[in-house]
C-alpha cells in the first residue's frame, strides 16, 4: 500500500468515526471542549482568535463562539483565498455576519476586505484536524490549506508554542490514532485539545 493510500483510508475511516457519533454524544463533547478552551491561558489572553464552523462531524465549537463574543474575543473563520490558491483568509465573524456556502460546501463569511484580519495578527488559531497522534501530527482533508497557513507563521514550524498566532488543534478523542503516516509538507502542531486531554509535544 503506498503512503497515499494510506492516508487516505484513514481519512475514511477516521471520518466515519466521527459521523457515528450521537447528537448526545457530540453535545457532551462540545461542552468539555469549551470547559478546556475556556481555561486555556492562551485563550483567556487572546484578543482575536480564528476558529471554524464544523462540519462532517467535526467537534462543534458553537458555544466556544459566543463565549468569546461575550468576553468581548475578536472571532475569526477562515476564507479560501480567492486569487491565490490553496491559501486561506480569516475574516471576522460576528452574529450578523453575512454568509456563503463555499465550492467545499462550507458556511463561510461572504468575502469583505474590511473584514479582513492578517493570519500574523490573530493570536490563537483553532485547527481542524480528521485524525492526529501522539506526537502532534495531524492529517487535515488533503487540501494543505492549514499546513500552508502554519509553514507561514513568523517563527516557521520549529516553535509553533511561540509563534504569532499559536495554533491549537481540536478534535474528538476518536481522532486519535497510534502513529500517522507523514510526509514533509505536515506541519505538526505543539498543542492539541480533545474533550478529555490536551496533548503538548515541546
Amino acid at each position: 500500500m503506498t503512503r497515499t493510500m494510506e492516508r487516505a483510508e484513514i481519512r475514511h475511516l477516521i471520518r466515519q468515526r466521527r459521523q457515528s457519533l450521537s447528537p448526545l454524544e457530540q453535545k457532551i463533547s462540545s461542552q468539555n471542549l469549551l470547559k478546556r478552551l475556556i481555561s486555556h491561558k492562551d485563550i483567556q489572553q487572546a484578543k482575536s482568535i480564528a476558529i471554524y464552523l464544523a462540519r462532517d462531524g467535526e467537534l462543534n465549537g458553537k458555544s466556544f463562539i459566543h463565549w468569546c463574543w461575550e468576553h468581548n474575543k475578536e472571532v475569526y473563520l477562515p476564507v479560501i483565498h480567492p486569487f491565490t490558491k490553496g491559501h486561506l483568509l480569516f475574516l471576522r465573524y460576528q452574529a450578523q455576519t453575512e454568509m456563503k456556502i463555499s465550492a467545499f460546501g462550507i458556511n463561510e463569511p461572504k468575502l469583505d476586505v474590511r473584514l479582513i484580519k492578517p493570519t500574523k495578527d490573530i493570536d490563537v488559531i483553532l485547527t481542524p484536524l480528521v485524525a492526529f497522534d501522539s506526537l502532534g501530527n495531524r492529517l487535515g482533508m488533503g487540501g494543505g490549506f492549514y499546513d500552508r497557513t502554519l509553514a507561514n507563521l513568523p517563527h516557521g514550524n520549529k516553535d509553533l508554542r511561540n509563534s504569532s498566532p499559536y495554533p491549537i488543534g481540536i478534535a474528538h478523542d476518536c481522532q486519535q490514532i497510534e502513529q500517522l503516516p507523514i510526509e514533509h509538507w505536515d506541519i505538526p502542531l505543539t498543542e492539541i485539545i480533545t474533550p478529555t486531554q490536551t496533548i503538548i509535544n515541546i
